[in-house]
């Protein structure tokens, strides 16, 4: 796994990113190109993932595109483990990588912000509702029901940003106080301009590979134990419970597959598009009970030293968010696992490594989640 540059990369295309990122993940399994017989993409192209997988010079036998949006690779992850078990694949590259910051720098802005305006979304276009407005409308109601905070959605900003701090590939490491996100430029209310997450360049690759290759890989595995996943709605006339997400579905099936419990975990990778991503995903993976969030998320709890270490490389909030960054989680999970990260390593209360992490992924605007249970031997 690998990620290739990122933040501000200016003068590459979406495609160089992504053979980048996949020459880098293919050099640290230590495998060559010639080993991958399965691939999986989106995001790019008509014809994702034959376009991409023509430029980096691969011919499959087995391909995903499945696109629900940021939970796409943590579902791709779970698509590809269930093929390579049961033979039809190998080595499974997943590839994302896009130039979301130099377009819109660029002036090249494409898409509605609601994603068009035919089929079900057409009943809500004419009013306004644009992306981040579904969220906030998502995190108002939760606060509603269950008193939820704004100083407490704003925290989880501050910790994001603390972890960052640790990490010298994150696009925004200075700290940041809960004031000053609560003082920021209003985008949608409850959000700030610091409640969201920030648009980056960049790109991702992860190769999944049957055990029998472990023994000629360079690095150390870590180990898919359980994924699962699940589709909510698209438009909010359809879905039933603005404070309950995906995750509560496909963190049950994951959780379940792996036959561990969430208090076993020792970090959590998870989708901060906004702040109240990451109290609600926390929630419905069951890290504490519903309407608990605000609480959980106070006094540090997500930090690097806090007790459940939540997006250490700084996640969308501050470190990268470049359209899609399902991918992100998956390689950031891995590097703690491996004792790979750098300044910003987990560890356990006994000053080992972290043996469990999740990986979950949301898609729209909690239309889709995926999550991965990880471990390592």
């Amino acid at each position: 796994m690998s990620l290739s540059d990122c933040g501000r990369v200016d003068g590459v295309t979406p495609y160089a990113l992504h053979a980048q990122a996949a020459r880098r993940a293919l050099a640290d399994a230590g495998l060559d190109r010639g080993a991958v017989d399965g691939f999986a993409s989106a995001g790019l192209g008509t014809l994702a993932p034959a376009e991409v997988a023509e430029y980096l010079g691969l011919r499959p036998d087995w391909v995903d595109s499945t696109s629900v949006g940021g939970s796409t690779w943590e579902v791709m992850a779970a698509h590809a483990a269930d093929a390579i078990a049961a033979g039809h694949a190998n080595a499974v590259l997943l590839v994302y990588g896009s130039t979301a910051r130099a377009d819109i720098k660029a002036g090249r802005r494409s898409g509605n912000l609601s994603f068009g305006s035919r089929g079900p979304l057409q009943f809500e276009v004419p009013y306004g509702h644009t992306l981040i407005a579904k969220y906030a409308m998502a995190a108002r109601r939760h606060m509603h029901t269950y008193g939820t905070t704004i100083e407490q959605l704003a925290s989880v900003a501050v910790q994001a940003r603390a972890n960052a701090a640790a990490n010298p590939e994150a696009m925004f490491r200075d700290p940041i106080t809960v004031d000053e996100v609560l003082d920021g430029p209003l985008i949608a209310d409850p959000f700030t301009k610091l409640h969201c997450c920030l648009r980056s360049d960049g790109g991702a690759a992860v190769l999944l590979a049957a055990e029998e290759y472990v023994r000629d890989c360079r690095t150390a595995p870590v180990w898919i134990l359980g994924t699962g996943e699940h589709v909510s709605h698209t438009t909010m006339s359809q879905w039933e419970d603005f404070t309950v997400s995906p995750a509560a579905v496909s963190g049950r099936h994951a959780f379940a597959r792996a036959g561990v419990r969430p208090e076993e975990v020792d970090l959590a990778e998870i989708y901060d598009a906004f702040t109240y991503m990451t109290l609600v995903t926390l929630e419905d993976l069951g890290f504490c009970a519903k309407g608990e969030g605000g609480a959980f998320v106070e006094k540090g709890r997500l930090t690097l030293s806090g007790d459940l270490p939540v997006n250490t490389d700084g996640g969308g909030l501050s470190a990268q968010h470049p359209g899609m960054r399902g991918l992100f989680l998956l390689v950031e999970a891995v590097r703690q696992l491996r004792g790979e990260a750098d300044g910003r390593q987990v560890r356990r209360r006994d000053g080992t490594l972290p043996r469990l992490a999740v990986a979950s992924g949301t898609g729209g605007w909690f239309c889709s989640s995926g999550t991965v249970v990880l471990g390592r031997d």
